[in-house]
């Protein structure tokens, strides 16, 4: 039995149906909505800022709330906002989602990002996910 999922989110329309279905398909499971926040590097846009912050940890979740706001509005909207747990983690997102999946019965992943490119084949971090995770993994597509 499925008891606890793991559902990484960031804010694309394929991991907000990634949450979509595991509030419908495991509706009496803990539901984890994990925001990988990356690394910050002067050579990575709007991580910049977050490597000049005195308190990155504040930047990073600040950073998640809009993922997480969206998150809940949906678990919302399957009756279940309630359930619905947050972790925000800040690094690379497949070796966050893999790190965090041995405490969870399953990963429900969207199939790709937001870009044209990701809509041909099936995501870099889904399928790298699928690969390396110590759990089942759903992809939603």
């Amino acid at each position: 039995m499925i008891s606890r999922v793991l559902v990484p989110m960031d804010g694309s329309e394929m991991s907000e149906q990634a949450l979509e279905y595991a509030l419908e398909v495991y509706p009496d499971a803990e539901i984890t909505v994990l925001c990988v926040v990356g690394e910050p590097s002067s050579m990575w846009g709007s991580a910049t800022g977050m490597a000049l912050a005195d308190d990155l940890g504040e930047v990073t979740a600040e950073h998640a709330q809009p993922t997480f706001d969206r998150a809940r509005e949906l678990a919302a909207d399957a009756g279940r906002d309630a359930d619905l747990e947050t972790a925000v983690e800040l690094g690379h997102p497949v070796r966050a989602i893999i790190n965090h999946a041995d405490d969870y019965d399953t990963v429900v992943v969207g199939s790709h990002g937001g870009t044209v490119a990701d809509r041909l084949f099936i995501g870099n971090v889904a399928e790298k996910v699928v690969r390396r995770s110590p759990v089942p993994v759903v992809v939603v597509r």
